[in-house]
């Protein structure tokens, strides 16, 4: 049969039952390539052939949804077909032309000429009318139903109109577009009034006089109806059109560009969350970036230092500000050292370095904010450490000081002498660094400040010494200031091994002195608290020593590993680690509640702290069941806390755990014990360095009880130490739920352009709680609502970048769960259409190219942290065969010619 016009086509197609896209390859093989599907009106022949009956025919609207989902069709003629049907008493096919505007109503686009363009927005004013009359109508047939007693008529059709119409309105895109139409129709009534045009083309059949008498009508049939819920979104789809004229005058936020938004975050997400990870992850990740978005070097290194500053001066005060002080100042220079290795030549990277460091001086509010932060001449003390690892020359570095010099010299504030006593913290760091160095090289001398007394020593040759060492680290912010330059230099392991060998030396003693006893309870309890502060802020991988079958487990790690509360880890009050030999427990409570303080001498501490909890629970039911006065209680806390504070720790680590089993009437004594173990002793009867201990104490205390005092509702006043020691914890906003909450934070984020610091904290407690597939999920609907170009680069931009939070459990959720959802149910291929298919496709490759370069090396530790399933073994994506490897594998191994440099094929790349 040879067709002759689209009717027969499309009767042709119904006849033989085509399928979709058999339907499609025959069509064009009937109309030859020349005249557009629009200039033929393909969708008002579908529609028209479709809504013949009274109920729409199934197979001639699935032959217009895949013309719509592969863009066979414009949006335009679309939506001017369905304004032309007003048979709105056919109820199925009303419905069916509302199911097909859901298609694309918010993510409405087009490609072409300004004519085309402005057709859309004529033909969304057409389709805004036709919502209108439809809703009336509806309302209309309602309100006959609830005069004859039959409501259920017109109040589902209603609600469906509705809800479209909210739709259609509540995108500030449809608005703006609308307004457009408006706009045009405003200017071709001029025009022909002063005789300057004709009747144009394709004039709408709507216009915005139309609109209003539309709305007034339906205000009119509405204002009786006893519905609320219909009523006030009806009333609200009518302020939003009657805002309509006057969009103009209400400012609108823009999307800023700040330059490379992926190595911004990666930066910040690295350097909030990551401070002990290895530099060569981070490396190569960052040159991936830098690949695969086609950066270059001046701007890349450019990128890296801003995000560096703005980590600094965002930072909260006291121990992240330091860690961020060392991430810039300490790793930083590290991780450009080993970019120079990627770089074509020694010479051209430190060219690029020189000038990224011009285009930072230009940056004067930046660096402004930067210095009055940390209270120096930040980029002086950057551009010398770049100098003493090779990335700059002395000429560069000293052309730099001086223009950065002139820079200041205009700043008053920078050169207030307000702060001139404040040591800034980074010259403290860069101090704290050889430090660290000595302390774990070092095998003489007790000068803190230039060589401690090594802990790998016999410790029973000079203890005193080596008390004053650690009890000197305890005091100001010292020992945070060690820890962040070791943690920033990747000496935070062997840093923290030193304390753990101390620790098991020091828990039981021969026969010692009252003196020496005192001594070595003070070196148990101080290396136990720097332990215990180490593992909360930098997480307890770094305590833990590697596996070795038959070596014995020092006490520390075994204590933590079971005992001591973490974020995610719920503890057993009942396991056995706290419930040791009873014969010790009964001489241990016998102790705390009989004698007038803690006996030192000979005491093995580490039996002490094992049988704290078991303790702990014998006093609790003595003091319960009337036998123990509350006088009682509080001697036997104050002994418990008025010699060593580590025994106050772990009994306060097994009361957490006792009380989240307890029911809410049985809480009291539990929490009162904790609130008795938090406070300081007000004694003279102390050990030495008594208020440092008890600030890190209350530190440690702080972290374990947050969680169970949050849930409990219970407040707890822990001595102050004049700044928040945990200021990303809790962020989520109370009573709403987390998908409200991430797709916000997204928008904020997206607007922006940049992810801070807290949004990442907020991203990380969401992927926690909600799990991989729900984070990853809901953020991809977000990218697939994008409609226009830029929003939807910058969104996988700022997507590839929080994903690093777990990037391999992303991509396997990706690869192997979303993307197959997507691709194999067709009632999902419009979200497909560009720009936000492609960008989805870009994203995919982004996450595939960044796991696989990772996969064979081991998780960070912010990953770790994380207990979560495992959705499927890693290799089944990634097969680790060398003789017959995946498709994948071969894409991404292309570059196979030189071992050191990270594979980037072009083609996935600009994909």
């Amino acid at each position: 049969m040879k067709v002759v016009n689209l009717k027969q086509a499309i009767l042709q197609a119904w006849k033989e039952r085509w399928s979709d896209y058999q339907w499609a390859i025959n069509m064009k093989k009937f109309f030859p390539k020349g005249a557009t599907w629009d200039i033929l009106n393909l969708a008002e022949a579908l529609l028209e052939q479709a809504m013949i009956g009274p109920s729409p025919n199934p197979l001639i609207l699935s032959y217009l949804k895949y013309a719509i989902s592969s863009q066979m069709v414009s949006y335009s003629s679309v939506l001017t077909a369905i304004s032309k049907f007003d048979d709105f008493s056919r109820d199925l096919c009303v419905q069916a032309l509302l199911n097909i505007m859901d298609m694309f109503c918010d993510r409405l686009s087009c490609h072409g000429k300004a004519e085309e363009c402005i057709g859309l927005c004529r033909a969304l004013l057409s389709a805004l009318h036709w919502l209108l009359r439809c809703t009336a109508a509806s309302a209309e047939r309602l309100r006959e139903g609830l005069e004859a007693g039959t409501p259920a008529t017109g109040e589902k059709q209603l609600a469906m109109c509705l809800q479209r119409l909210e739709k259609t309105l509540s995108s500030t895109k449809n608005r703006a577009l609308l307004h457009i139409a408006k706009l045009e129709e405003a200017s071709l009534h001029t025009s022909q009034g002063l005789g300057q045009g004709g009747t144009r083309a394709n004039q709408p059949t709507a216009s915005w006089t139309a609109i209003e008498h539309s709305l007034l009508k339906l205000g009119e049939i509405l204002a009786n109806l006893s519905n609320l819920q219909l009523r006030s979104q009806a009333e609200q789809c009518g302020t939003l059109i009657r805002s309509i004229p006057t969009m103009l005058s209400v400012h609108s936020e823009q999307l800023h560009k700040t330059g490379f938004p992926t190595v911004h975050a990666v930066i910040l997400l690295e350097g909030t969350m990551n401070l002990t990870g290895e530099t060569q992850p981070l490396v190569e990740q960052l040159v991936m970036v830098k690949r695969t978005q086609h950066i270059p070097t001046p701007l890349f290194v450019l990128e890296i230092w801003k995000a560096c500053f703005v980590g600094l001066i965002e930072s909260p005060e006291g121990t992240e500000e330091l860690k961020w002080t060392a991430f810039t100042f300490l790793k930083i220079p590290q991780v450009l050292v080993k970019l120079k290795k990627y770089s074509h030549g020694d010479k051209d990277f430190t060219e690029d370095v020189s000038s990224a460091f011009e285009f930072l001086l230009k940056l004067t509010p930046l660096l402004d904010k930067a210095d009055q932060r940390c209270n120096c001449d930040c980029t002086d003390f950057l551009v010398h450490e770049c100098s003493k690892q090779g990335l700059l020359s002395e000429a560069s570095v000293n052309n730099l000081v001086a223009k950065r010099k002139a820079d200041r010299e205009h700043a008053p504030h920078l050169k207030s002498g307000e702060n001139a006593n404040i040591q800034p913290n980074p010259s403290l760091i860069l101090r704290a660094e050889p430090t660290v160095t000595n302390i774990l090289k070092c095998s003489s001398g007790l000068n803190f400040l230039s060589c401690p007394q090594t802990m790998d020593a016999d410790h029973s040759k000079s203890p005193e010494g080596l008390l004053g060492v650690l009890g000197h680290m305890l005091s100001g912010k010292s020992l945070d200031l060690l820890l962040a330059a070791a943690a920033a230099t990747g000496k935070l392991k062997s840093f923290a091994r030193k304390f753990i060998n101390l620790n098991e030396f020091m828990t039981h003693g021969t026969e010692e002195s009252t003196k020496a006893a005192s001594v070595r309870a003070l070196l148990f309890d101080i290396s136990f608290l720097m332990l215990c502060h180490v593992a909360q802020t930098y997480g307890s991988e770094v305590i833990l020593s590697e596996s070795s079958t038959g070596a014995e487990v020092p006490f520390f790690e075994t204590w933590m590993q079971t005992c001591m509360p973490e974020e995610g880890k719920i503890l057993n009050p009942d396991h056995p680690c706290f419930w040791p030999n009873s014969t010790k427990v009964e001489s241990l409570v016998a102790l705390l509640n009989n004698s007038s303080e803690m006996k030192l001498v000979q005491m093995k501490w580490h039996e002490a702290c094992l049988s704290i909890s078991a303790a702990i629970l014998e006093i609790l039911n003595a003091w319960e069941n009337g036998v123990l006065a509350f006088e009682s209680i509080q001697k036997i806390t104050d002994n418990i806390k008025g010699k060593v504070c580590s025994l106050a720790v772990c009994a306060v680590a097994w009361l957490v755990a006792h009380v989240r089993m307890l029911g809410l009437d049985e809480r009291e004594k539990s929490l009162q014990m904790i609130r008795q173990l938090a406070g300081p002793l007000y004694s003279e009867n102390t050990l030495q360095f008594y208020n440092e201990r008890v600030v890190i104490m209350s530190s440690i205390l702080e972290h374990m009880c947050a969680d169970v005092l949050h849930q409990t509702a219970t407040q707890i006043k822990f001595p102050s130490t004049g700044v928040d020691t945990m200021p990303y914890w809790n962020l989520l906003p109370p009573k709403r739920p987390i998908k409200e909450v991430l797709t916000d934070i997204f928008a904020k984020v997206l607007e922006k352009g940049w992810v801070d610091s807290r949004s990442i904290h907020i991203f990380d407690t969401l992927l926690h709680m909600g799990g991989v597939y729900w984070f990853c999920n809901n953020l991809i609907k977000e990218l697939l609502k994008e409609t226009r170009k830029e929003h939807t680069l910058r969104a996988v931009e700022l997507l590839y970048s929080i994903f690093c939070l777990d990037m391999q459990q992303v991509t396997l959720v990706l690869l192997g769960h979303i993307l197959p959802g997507l691709l194999t149910d067709s009632s999902k291929w419009h979200s497909l259409m560009d720009p936000p298919g492609t960008a989805l496709a870009k994203l995919a490759v982004w996450c595939a190219l960044s796991s696989y370069s990772s996969h064979k090396g081991q998780a960070s530790s912010r990953q770790k942290k994380r207990h979560r399933e495992d959705i499927e073994d890693y290799t089944s994506l990634f097969p680790l065969d060398d003789v017959q490897p995946s498709k994948l594998m071969r894409l991404l191994s292309s570059n196979e010619d030189d071992a050191n440099v990270l594979s980037s094929p072009r083609p996935l790349c600009d994909s």
